[in-house]
């Protein structure tokens, strides 16, 4: 398990009630291809770390990614899969990656949330307390249209949550002088707008360290992902 390029974060980890992982660059892979052949190819070690990380065969549930606001949601029934824009009128979807998505949320146990990133911010948001969790794939369109606020507000609606309550965590993702947009401190200040207080960014920037991240600015698109993973335990 050491063995494996992934890591993991202190305040999740002292949560108690979920599981996570952020996997890094895969080691031996050529990721020289368009975004679905390398997904194929990074799927071995990437079940692999979920494998090691506690997943085991729980149903991983993706977004497309589109750099919208959209949020998914893994319903109380678990068999009724919806997909939400923060207005009326759900759809029903039969497969496992939401269309037109870029994050999710649950109240479910045993279920696994997967986003896709190579310089966007994977954002994790965990509310202990009811309990719920949310994922979403937020990069510089997607923090300008505010998915994260739209996720918090999602969680609050559907599942009661306090933002008070709630621990957001910041993955690795590009940052200034390597790209020309904070969009992780937008984040933070959108978060802190909704009263979250426990915000965490790991501070790390994806575009500085090619040997442990892909970059899509760095490597001028012709590059891997990181897949963060989230689920209630």
């Amino acid at each position: 398990m050491m063995d494996l390029p992934f890591e993991q974060f202190p305040a999740l980890n002292a949560v108690g009630i979920c599981r996570h992982v952020f996997t890094q660059r895969i080691p031996g892979i050529d990721v020289s291809h368009d975004k679905a052949e390398v997904l194929e190819r990074l799927s071995v070690a990437h079940q692999e770390i979920q494998e090691a990380t506690g997943f085991g065969d729980w149903p991983l549930f993706t977004a497309q990614q589109i750099h919208g606001n959209r949020i998914a949601v893994v319903d109380t029934t678990r068999s009724a899969l919806r997909a939400d824009s923060g207005r009326r009128g759900a759809v029903s979807l039969p497969a496992h990656e939401f269309p037109r998505s870029d994050g999710i949320i649950t109240n479910q146990r045993g279920v696994a949330l997967g986003i896709y990133v190579a310089d966007c911010c994977a954002v994790y948001i965990v509310d202990p307390k009811t309990p719920a969790i949310g994922l979403v794939h937020s990069g510089r369109k997607g923090s300008e249209l505010g998915i994260v606020t739209n996720a918090v507000g999602q969680m609050s609606e559907r599942f009661g949550s306090d933002p008070v309550h709630m621990i957001v965590q910041l993955s690795p993702c590009i940052r200034p002088p390597h790209y020309e947009v904070d969009f992780a401190a937008e984040i933070i200040r959108q978060c802190r707008v909704l009263g979250v207080r426990n915000v965490r960014d790991c501070g790390t920037c994806t575009a500085c360290d090619l040997r442990r991240y892909y970059s899509y600015r760095a490597e001028k698109g012709k590059t891997g992902r990181m897949l963060a993973v989230l689920g209630l335990a």
